[in-house]
């Protein structure tokens, strides 16, 4: 199955977008509640409320722009970084769909990989953060 990507531009210095994606708070404030650190290796969970605690850890690493990390037992997340003159390119790809996978809740990725494209939609909940 295709990745999920997802190209935006922030009206914003790379820097607080940085912050925004690889900080503990910074994506606690658009996305769920989390103990993140970054540092390459570092485990860390998400807390997902209703579907429990997914657990994550850090691949890849290169601030301020890339950092990527395993989600739970299949996905992967990556967030790219570009410096626009005080704009910022931001490039999230989610990976490791597959059509006979399922989701530790039982869910088919043939479902749920539509519901993650709509609910990465065009990421208005970091744009809101790194543009206030």
């Amino acid at each position: 199955m295709e990745d999920i990507s997802k190209v935006v531009v922030f009206n914003a210095p790379l820097e607080k977008v940085w912050k925004a994606v690889s900080t503990a708070e910074g994506i606690a404030s658009w996305f769920m509640p989390n103990d993140l650190q970054a540092e390459m290796g570092y485990e860390f969970t998400f807390d997902a409320g209703q579907f429990g605690m997914s657990p994550c850890k850090i691949t890849e690493l290169d601030p301020p722009h890339l950092i990527g990390f395993d989600w739970g037992k299949d996905w992967h997340l990556q967030f790219q970084l570009k410096d626009l003159d005080g704009k910022t390119e931001f490039h999230l790809i989610h990976s490791g769909w597959g059509e006979d996978k399922v989701t530790e809740t039982g869910a088919p990725h043939t479902v749920i990989r539509g519901v993650m494209d709509q609910g990465w939609g065009e990421l208005e909940k970091l744009r809101a953060v790194v543009e206030a």
